[in-house]
Formats: C-alpha cells, structure tokens, sequence
C-alpha cells in the first residue's frame, strides 16, 4: 500500500508540473536544431558551402573595388563552375564556426552525389562544435525530370543530408511532385502538418505564373520551406519582355529598378503565405539587409562568400540571439 502510494504521489506531481508547465510534454528537441529556432519564431542563418579554394565564411569581406561601381554583394554566391570541388575539410570548417546554423550546398548546376557525402562527413566529425544542417540544392524537375529527381532525393538523404532544395518550380502541380519525392522515400518530414518530423523538404518559386499560385502550394502544409527565387523571378519578367516593353512604351523610367520591384513583391507575396500557414520563407541576405530582413520576419537567411559571419551576427543581434 505504501509503495502503491508513492507511485500515485510521483504520478500525480507529474501530471502537476505539466499542467503548470504544458510545454513541457509538448516541446521536442530535434536533431536539426533550427526547427526548434522555428517553433520559438527565431530565424536560422545559413551560408552557401564554399568550394575549394574560395574563402570561408569567417573570412573578412574585402574592401569594395572601386572599378566596380556602387552597390555590392547581393547574397547569393558566383556561378558555381564546372570544376567545382567540395572537400571533407570544408564540413569540418563549418561545423566548427559557431555562426552557421544551416549549410546551403548548391549543385543546381551540377549534381555530384560525392559532394553531399564529402560535406556530410565533414559536418559529422568528430571536431565539429555543433550540429551544422545540411541542405542540398539540386537541378530542378524540369532539367533533370521527375525519375531522376526522385533518385536523387533518396540518394541525398542517404548520404546524411538532411534536406533537399527544388528550384524553378513551375507551380503547385510540380510542389505535389516534390513531396511525392519525399513520400517515396519514407523521409520524415518536417512541417505544419507533422512537427515532429527531422527532414527538409524546400519549394522554390521562381517565376511569375508559380508566384501566382504561392498560396495554393503553401496551402498543402505539408513540406518545410517555401522560398522566393528572387534572380531567376526577375530574369523571367526580363525574358518575357515585360520590362523591356513597358521601358519602351515609357512607363518605366528606371528598368533596372523596376525589376527589382517587381522581385520584392513576389518575395513580400510569398513571404506572407508562408508565415499564414507556418511555414518558414528562405531567402539570401548580407550586411546591409539581415537586420530589416529578420524584422520582416523571414527564418532562415542564407549568407554567401567572406563577410558571411559578420552579417549572420547582425542577424543574431536583430533577433536577439546570443
């Protein structure tokens, strides 16, 4: 009887403790550490992965060239080339630097299953401080065709990344195919729809028409992140025309501004249908704009070449981040 009471005693103070306390059954620490930032609304900043022989992020940003006219680096990094080599060493440089939440591998241009074991390894060492996410961009459905991407999910995943970046998708009918990728696989996945999932699945939108039907992917809730393409969205209002024959017909004064516009707005669009339904909006950000960025409420910011951890630790400070 006494043993049978203090059992009673042990359950009904646990239960005590989560009624006064009730996150404390429902907060899960996940093993990709920048959903628990999400849960509690904090942003999570990224950087492009170097290749070899391009500096890393903890380099200093050079000084401005003078040849080159105002403006400066704009966040996303330099056309990838064809040679481009991703080390171990690389990994374990950025598992190591205590500002990087999240690495961005880009292989859109050039798929190399060897480049996502090499950084996967390197991130897993033993040396590094912290667990860095790993997130893969990869050719889209259109270039690569929907057996092969399918592959290619699964194979990513098995090399231990942790999630899978979509670009150029041309609407909802191709983010169905992107989760079906996942679905396949059994990966998972993190979203609105399962909270407790560790994998990333990323849609990219990158066009005007996919723009346009943001609220209808962003209704499915069952992927992880949604972001605005915003180089290749402006290209394509370019490629259309759009710019051009509105600057000829002399109601746009400024082409180059108005372009720029005309991407704020597809970003602003799709950054509010992604905070209606909770799922976080990627995009890439420095110096001169993390801070405004972090207060529009964009969480997850992505970095590119030297400088990076100096403008991921403006962004830290706007979020009140230590």
């Amino acid at each position: 009887m006494k043993a049978r009471l203090i059992v009673m005693t042990a359950a009904a103070l646990g239960l005590a403790i989560a009624l006064a306390v009730p996150h404390v059954q429902a907060q899960k620490k996940h093993e990709n550490a920048i959903i628990d930032l999400w849960a509690q609304g904090k942003p999570a900043f990224g950087v492009y992965v170097p290749t070899v022989g391009q500096p890393l992020p903890s380099a200093p940003l050079p000084p401005p060239d003078p040849n080159r006219g105002a403006g400066g680096q704009r966040g996303g990094p330099a056309q990838v080339r064809p040679d481009a080599v991703y080390s171990r060493e690389i990994g374990e440089a950025l598992g190591k630097d205590p500002y990087v939440d999240f690495a961005f591998l880009n292989l859109e241009g050039l798929y190399d299953a060897s480049a996502v074991k090499a950084l996967s390894d390197g991130l897993r060492s033993s040396t590094s401080t912290h667990r860095v996410t790993l997130i893969v961009r990869i050719p889209s459905i259109q270039d690569a065709g929907a057996d092969k991407t399918r592959v290619r999910v699964k194979q990513i995943l098995d090399l231990g990344a942790d999630g899978v970046v979509h670009p150029e998708n041309r609407g909802l009918d191709d983010a169905k195919l992107v989760v079906s990728f996942f679905q396949d696989t059994k990966a998972n996945v993190w979203s609105p729809m399962n909270p407790n999932g560790e994998k990333i699945a990323m849609i990219m939108l990158e066009d005007p028409i996919a723009v346009l039907q943001a609220k209808d992917v962003a209704d499915m809730k069952n992927f992880s992140i949604i972001a605005c393409g915003i180089g290749s969205l402006g290209g394509a209002f370019n490629a259309g025309g759009i710019v051009k024959a509105l600057t000829e017909w002399g109601l746009l004064k400024a082409p180059k501004e108005q372009g720029d516009r005309y991407n704020e707005i597809g970003t602003q669009k799709i950054l509010a249908e992604g905070k209606r339904v909770g799922i976080p909006d990627m995009l890439t950000a420095n110096a001169t704009d993390v801070e405004m960025r972090v207060k529009q409420g964009f969480l997850a910011l992505l970095m590119s070449g030297p400088g990076s951890d100096d403008a991921i630790k403006l962004g830290r400070a706007a979020a009140g981040r230590k």
